[in-house]
Formats: C-alpha cells, structure tokens, sequence
C-alpha cells in the first residue's frame, strides 16, 4: 500500500513536470545559438569515454559501500539505532542531505531555468525554481500525511477487532457476578493499554518505512539527473572533478538513505532491493548519458527546462524530507530532549555534514 501510493505520487508529479516543460510557448523561440562555455582543450572524446566507464564503476562501488555501511553498523552495539551514537551519526547523514538540496540540486535548477538560452517570457520573469520546489514540499506532506493517516485508520481498525474478539466469550456466557465483572474489566484494560503500545511501535514503523520509501525518490531523481550529466558531456576537465566529489557525495547520501532504511525494519531481500536501486541509479544516468550524447545537448531548452524543473522538485522533497522527517523527527523525540549534551553533539554532526557537502558544491 505504501510504495503503490508513493510510486503513483511520484508519477503523477513526473508527468506534471514534463507536461509543464512542453507548453506550447514554453520553449525558447530563439534563434540565437546556445553554445557550452567549454575550454576545448579539455575536450578529448576518447579519454572521457575512459573517464566515464571508471566513473561508472566507482561510483558504484561507493554508492554500495556507503548505503550497506549501517546495515553492518548495526552489529556493533554502539550503533545500534537505539543508541545515541546512532543517532549523531544519522544527524550527520540527516546535514549531508539536506546540504544536497540546498547546495547542490537547487542551484542547479536556478542556472538551467535562468538559462539566456530560454525566452524572457515566461522563464526569466517568474521564480519557476522556488515555486516548484515549494509545490514539491507541500506535495510530499501530503503523500506523507495521507499514507500515515490510511495506516492509522487500518491498524487500529485491526487492534479495535482484537479486543472485541477477547471480549465476546465473556458476553455470551452472561456472567453477571461482581468479581467477574470486575475481572472482565481488569482485563479489557491492560488488553487496551498493550494495544495501544502495540500501536505506537506499529505507526512508529510506519513512520521510517515512508520515510525510506520517499527519501530514496528523491535521491534516485536528484542521482539520475547528476549522472545524465556526467555521460552526456566530453569535457575531461568537468569529469575528472565531478568522478571524485560524486563518489563521497553518494557514499554520505547513502549512509543516510542506509540509516533511515534500517530504522524500517525491512527484511534483507526488501534491504538488498532498495540499496540496490540506490547505488545504480547514478550509474544507470551516466551510462544513459552516453547512450543519448549524440542528441542530449545540456543547453537546448528541452533539457535545460526538463531538467531544470526536475532538480526543482527533487529540491523541494529532499529539504523537506531532511528538515521535517530527520532532523525535526529525531531532535523532538524523547531520547533527545532528555539530553542536551546529544542534541549538541547532533547539532555538530548536523553542521558538520552539511558544511563538508556544501564545500563539495564547488566541484559537483
């Protein structure tokens, strides 16, 4: 029911998006010529080609490396998600991508929809990038209040049914006598109160598998689009910078994806899957990119404006999921209100994180 939802959610919004960059009128209608600002020095079609194919492959690796590292983190008790040393290294990951949306992917969109490339009306007279960035946020709300809310109404539906079945024997045997009565009362109650904890851990799970599920739609949009990039581009001197930062981009974003996918108590065939998907993602867009190189030309208006508003919306669902889901969820849950000394420590983990990406943003 959660990933029908969430999938159906993010096609709706794909195909909004790319309906939106095909509005007649919508494209550039000029005839100037946009050409790369490109030093030609550094372009050498036979060494990028070499450059890409090591970039697949390390990429991988490290997308692998970064997405598993919790799983097996789990092992040593002091990182276990219930630790606090779980949770400062999740408020690491937790800045790592928050930094990605505002650092990286929504800067990104800003250049491409403030293209020269594009006409003036309507792409350089309305904020495209903030107003689908935002849309992006609000949406994602409500795929993820909508999901929690259906899961509420079944689970305690469920647990409602349960107690009534408990109850029934008592009712058709007719006792009548005080201590019976008082028995059956006794009874309902702590039947009530383990059902309602029972509910809490169940909307709790609830809660990280959504999370997980929604999280990793954005990195796989955010990722796909980065890769696209690198493929389509001849330019050594662009790979070269973007193979390195890429690689600690993706192992960071994985610890986070890899941390939030192991507070969802999946099994490790639904574990495997997802980190899977998650380390090819970036691979798969650069091999595309080299597949569409001939006809994929990063500043036509049909890409600059596709990607553009797809960066937008990747954006707006990261920020959310980093500010609201992460950060808001773990620094007002109980164990880090019951200590400052963690939520300092959190914060600077927080801080960190994102200052170490932010930094990145210079190369990718």
């Amino acid at each position: 029911m959660t990933n029908s939802h969430v999938i159906f959610s993010a096609s709706i919004a794909l195909f909004l998006l790319l309906s939106i960059s095909h509005f007649p009128g919508a494209l550039s209608q000029s005839v100037k010529v946009c050409k790369s600002k490109t030093n030609n020095t550094c372009i050498d079609k036979d060494k990028a080609l070499d450059l890409k194919l090591i970039a697949i492959f390390s990429i991988l690796i490290t997308s692998l490396i970064g997405v598993c590292l919790p799983f097996f983190a789990r092992s040593v008790p002091a990182f276990q998600p219930e630790k606090s040393h779980f949770l400062i290294l999740k408020s690491f990951a937790s800045g790592i991508i928050l930094s990605t949306g505002f650092m990286h992917v929504l800067p990104d969109s800003f250049d491409m929809l403030s293209s020269p490339c594009l006409n003036d009306n309507p792409w350089h007279k309305f904020p495209f990038t903030g107003f689908v960035a935002m849309i992006s946020a609000v949406f994602t709300l409500m795929v993820d209040s909508i999901t929690t809310s259906v899961f509420t109404k079944s689970g305690r539906r469920d647990l409602s049914a349960d107690v009534a079945s408990v109850e029934t024997p008592d009712q058709e045997i007719g006792h009548v006598q005080v201590h019976g009565h008082g028995h059956s009362h006794a009874l309902h109650h702590n039947l009530q109160g383990e059902n309602d904890k029972e509910l809490g851990s169940y909307l709790q799970l609830l809660r990280y598998r959504v999370i997980a599920i929604v999280l990793e739609l954005g990195i796989v949009v955010h990722s796909i689009v980065i890769g696209l990039s690198v493929g389509a581009t001849n330019n050594t001197c662009t790979i070269k910078g973007l193979v390195a930062a890429l690689c600690f981009h993706q192992m960071f974003e994985g610890m986070g994806l890899g941390g939030c996918i192991l507070q969802a108590e999946y099994g490790w065939v639904k574990k495997a899957v997802m980190a899977f998907f998650f380390a090819v993602t970036t691979p798969f867009g650069v091999a595309l990119g080299m597949a569409l190189s001939k006809t994929y030309k990063e500043n036509s208006p049909d890409s600059l404006i596709t990607v553009g508003l797809l960066n937008a919306s990747s954006a707006g669902l990261l920020i959310y999921m980093a500010l609201v889901d992460l950060l808001a969820a773990d620094f007002m849950g109980q164990k880090m209100q019951k200590s400052i000394k963690l939520q300092l420590k959190s914060y600077a983990a927080v801080l960190l994180g994102a200052g170490g990406m932010s930094v990145m943003a210079k190369w990718a």
